[in-house]
C-alpha cells in the first residue's frame, strides 16, 4: 500500500543543496537527529502545559514537518559524505521513537480527544517501528511497510493539531480520525513481520 514515505526521494532531492552545505559546515548526523529531538520534546512539552491551547496545536504541523525534513537530512548526511557510525544508528531508531511519544502523547491531555486512542496509536506506532528493525535482524532489511508509517503518523496528527487549532468544533471527528488512524496503525505491525517473512522465502 502506497504511503507518504514513497514520498521521501523527491523529499530528499529538494533538501539535497541543503544538506551539502550542512556538510561543508561539518555539521553531522547525529547534530541533527537531536536537533530533531529537541524539537519534538520541545513541542510536546507546549501541548503538555496548555492542553487544548490554539497555539500549540497551530505549531504542531509546522514542528512535524521540519522534523520530517531533519530526519532526511541526517540520513543523507551519514549515507552520501560517509558519516555513518553505529551510534548514528541508535540514535536514529531510538529517537524516532522517542519524539513520537513527545509529541503525541501530550495531545491526550486535550479535553476533547479521547486519550486510550492516542496511547494505542503511540504504542502501535513503537510496535511498528520495532517490527521494521527486527527485520533486519532475520535478514529481510529495514522494513517501511505502511499502511501507516511515521510519516502518515505525522500527517494524521498533523491535521488533527491544524483542525483543532483553527477552532473547527470537535464533534465526533476528532474521534473518527483518531479511529482510523489506531485501525491503520494495527495493519502496519502486521504487514510488516509479513513482509519481512515473505522477504526471506
Amino acid at each position: 500500500m502506497a504511503t507518504i514515505y514513497d514520498l521521501k526521494p523527491r523529499f530528499q532531492a529538494l533538501l539535497r543543496p541543503l544538506n551539502r552545505r550542512l556538510a561543508r559546515a561539518g555539521i553531522t548526523p547525529n547534530q541533527i537527529t537531536l536537533a530533531a529531538l529537541g524539537l519534538s520534546v520541545a513541542e510536546g512539552l507546549a501541548l503538555a502545559a496548555a492542553p487544548g491551547a490554539a497555539w500549540p496545536l497551530l505549531l504542531l504541523p509546522g514542528v512535524l514537518l521540519v522534523r520530517m525534513g531533519l530526519n532526511a537530512i541526517d540520513g543523507m548526511l551519514a549515507r552520501e559524505h560517509d558519516m555513518q557510525t553505529p551510534l548514528g544508528t541508535f540514535l536514529n531508531e531510538l529517537g524516532d521513537v522517542v519524539s513520537d511519544a513527545a509529541l503525541y502523547l501530550p495531545l491526550a491531555l486535550h479535553p476533547a480527544l479521547p486519550a486510550g486512542l492516542v496511547f494505542g496509536i503511540v504504542l502501535l506506532g513503537v510496535l511498528a517501528e520495532m517490527a521494521g528493525t527486527v527485520a533486519v535482524q532475520v535478514g529481510a532489511g529495514r522494513r517501511y511497510d505502511g499502511p501507516l508509517g511515521k510519516s502518515d503518523r505525522a500527517f494524521a496528527f498533523g491535521l488533527l493539531g491544524l483542525l483543532l487549532g483553527l477552532g473547527i468544533a470537535p464533534g465526533l471527528w476528532p474521534s473518527v480520525l483518531l479511529g482510523l488512524t489506531a485501525l491503520l496503525a494495527t495493519l502496519t505491525p502486521l504487514n510488516r513481520v509479513r513482509h519481512a517473512l515473505e522477504a526471506r522465502q
